[in-house]
């Protein structure tokens, strides 16, 4: 009799699993304290960006349920009012959420798959850091209330525990991202990274997963980002490019082989670049003797005003310009997405480094410009 009910008890247990429906997932949520907020969306990665698929009202109790069909794994976010939680799913997955949207660290709680609870466990790592964080900050109110004349003393105290904070967190994402290679989750936390602070190890990355994830659009645009951005790596033979000059005189990497020249990207309208140029001037006027010149990229539209502010900053090396923004041939070669952004060419035309700011530079030139 015993045998009997055990077996019962499996096959129920199996027609239980055989009736998940396996061409689709659900999100069962519950919010607290949604206050005034009904309508929860569903977004979806469409051509690298997070667009609405469905939406549906909460109930009386805060509960929500989506139903949908995913060609394969795929990031989703569930939205409502300013609060958005990122989810992992695949078609048969069943996944549970759960938030407090009175938390100000918007904390959620994941669970039902391997996806969303490898990215609940980043999650859980992240916030912990974010509530030290939140601490700091505190004791920095604190201490500002009590002495607002030391403000500036009482941040330069803070900011060492504040940056180790933030060297823990990185570190601890890469380790999670090395542990959980091959997974979307690993994927997503390599993506909250800074991509100018790691830059190489996103390409490094790239690299180890092209074999591992496929099919997923996200993923493979990422990937081919990541193979461009990988020949303007330092070691990287520098791509070549001839741009001419204000009064169309052609201008070539090729023409500095030999020496060391700072390929540098700026436009007139950039405050960061503008504000970095003393520190150029002051480099290129110690080192111009000593087999170091620079070539200047400006991203500048208006001829005009891309040539006043070299006079105006006292620029005196080589300038060029294709005069297209972002937009331009070389622009793109060296992949710049954000500027100041500067290459540092060796005499055989290597990629020696990138983007070295004021002091670093200067300090990179007096120890291989002997």
């Amino acid at each position: 009799m015993k045998l009997k009910n055990l077996s019962l008890i499996v096959l129920i247990a199996i027609a239980f699993t055989a009736c998940k429906p396996k061409d689709s997932f659900t999100i069962d949520g519950t919010f607290k304290n949604p206050g005034t907020e009904k309508k929860v969306f569903l977004l979806a990665m469409e051509n690298s960006q997070m667009v609405a698929i469905d939406s549906t009202n909460l109930s009386e109790k805060g509960e929500f349920k989506f139903i949908r069909k995913t060609p394969s794994v795929d990031f989703f976010r569930v939205s409502i009012g300013n609060h958005e939680f990122m989810l992992i799913a695949k078609n048969g997955d069943d996944i549970k959420l759960e938030a407090d949207l009175a938390d100000k660290t918007m904390a959620y709680k994941i669970s039902g798959a391997n996806e969303v609870e490898k990215l609940s466990e980043l999650n859980t790592l992240k916030n912990n850091f974010a509530k030290q964080v939140e601490k700091l900050q505190a004791d920095f109110e604190a201490k500002v209330a009590k002495q607002p004349k030391n403000r500036a003393a009482i941040l330069e105290e803070a900011k060492p525990q504040y940056e180790s904070y933030i060297n823990q967190l990185n570190s601890s994402i890469l380790k999670f991202a090395k542990d959980n290679k091959g997974t979307l989750a690993s994927f997503y936390a390599m993506n909250t990274l800074s991509p100018q602070e790691f830059e190489a190890q996103l390409v490094a990355f790239a690299d180890e997963i092209k074999d591992e994830i496929k099919g997923n659009a996200t993923v493979d645009t990422f990937i081919k980002q990541m193979a461009l951005l990988k020949a303007v790596q330092v070691g990287q033979v520098a791509p070549s490019f001839t741009i001419n000059t204000a009064d169309g005189k052609p201008v070539s990497l090729a023409d500095y082989k030999g020496k060391y020249v700072l390929v540098d990207f700026w436009a007139s309208w950039c405050t960061p670049c503008r504000q970095e140029n003393p520190n150029v001037v002051k480099v290129y006027n110690k080192y111009k003797t000593k087999n170091f010149d620079i070539v200047g990229i400006s991203l500048d539209t208006d001829k005009a005003a891309w040539l006043g502010a070299i006079k105006a900053d006292g620029l005196m090396w080589t300038h060029v310009s294709e005069l297209k923004d972002f937009n331009g041939e070389t622009v793109k070669k060296y992949q710049v997405q954000a500027i100041p952004t500067s290459y540092l060419i060796d005499p055989s035309g290597k990629i020696a480094a990138k983007n070295l700011r004021g002091d670093e530079l200067e300090a990179f030139l007096a120890k291989t410009l002997r």
